[in-house]
């Protein structure tokens, strides 16, 4: 499988790079930043500048062409609410409507636990904000005839993964290893099963392989 990884220099970006590259698959990872060129390249995908921004759709679907699929780990990483609305939110959109014309159907979104955004209090407004526009996203994607998979991973932390997770359409927000959310997203990506569905994901007991197949059972053919 060909992925194309939007924000692949992140934390997840990077160790996804690597786990396709374990397991057969090959990527292409987009990011903005030249610093970066080297990280991704070390990853093991190929690096390819782009910018959510200020690339049109038409450039966006031209980068994504040949890819059999999508993952949108890219963010704003706190550099204020204005960068968060147009790479979380109307970045997510553009993605979108790209990868329709380029025919990269397969799509992913990392998104995050909504809990907060209905009740912010004790969090900041910046929080609050990019928890609003990544539910705005999630209702974007979910809208379009893309084979789309919503992925909402716990709080994230950088220790080793053990590919063993919990995953499931609700469930109760605890940590989850970066490592493992890569793992996850490839076995989803490999299980066609697994389809037009929103998953929640936290590290767990159960194998990522069947952790896929279980949720893709539970929530049964959309199409």
């Amino acid at each position: 499988m060909h992925v194309l990884i939007i924000g692949a220099a992140g934390g997840i970006g990077v160790r996804l790079a690597k786990a396709l590259t374990q397991n057969g698959d090959t990527s292409t990872g987009i990011f903005r930043n030249p610093d970066h060129h080297d990280r991704v390249e070390a990853a093991g995908a190929t690096p390819l500048i782009g910018d959510l921004i200020h690339d049109s759709v038409d450039e966006l679907a031209s980068k994504m062409t040949g890819h059999d699929a999508v993952v949108f780990s890219a963010g704003a990483h706190g550099t204020g609410q204005d960068q968060t609305t147009l790479i979380d939110g109307k970045g997510l959109e553009k993605a979108a409507r790209a990868a329709a014309q380029a025919g990269a159907l397969r799509f992913v979104l990392i998104s995050a636990y909504p809990e907060a955004a209905a009740n912010p209090a004790g969090i900041s407004e910046g929080y609050a904000h990019y928890l609003r526009t990544k539910k705005g996203a999630e209702v974007y994607l979910t809208g379009t005839d893309l084979d789309w998979i919503v992925v909402r991973p716990g709080h994230l932390l950088d220790e080793p993964g053990d590919g063993l997770v919990s995953a499931g359409p609700a469930l109760m927000e605890q940590d989850v290893r970066r490592d493992n959310v890569a793992a996850f997203i490839i076995a989803a990506l490999h299980n066609p099963d697994l389809s037009r569905s929103i998953v929640e994901l936290t590290d767990g007991t159960t194998p990522v392989a069947d952790a896929v197949a279980a949720v893709a059972a539970s929530v049964g053919p959309r199409r």
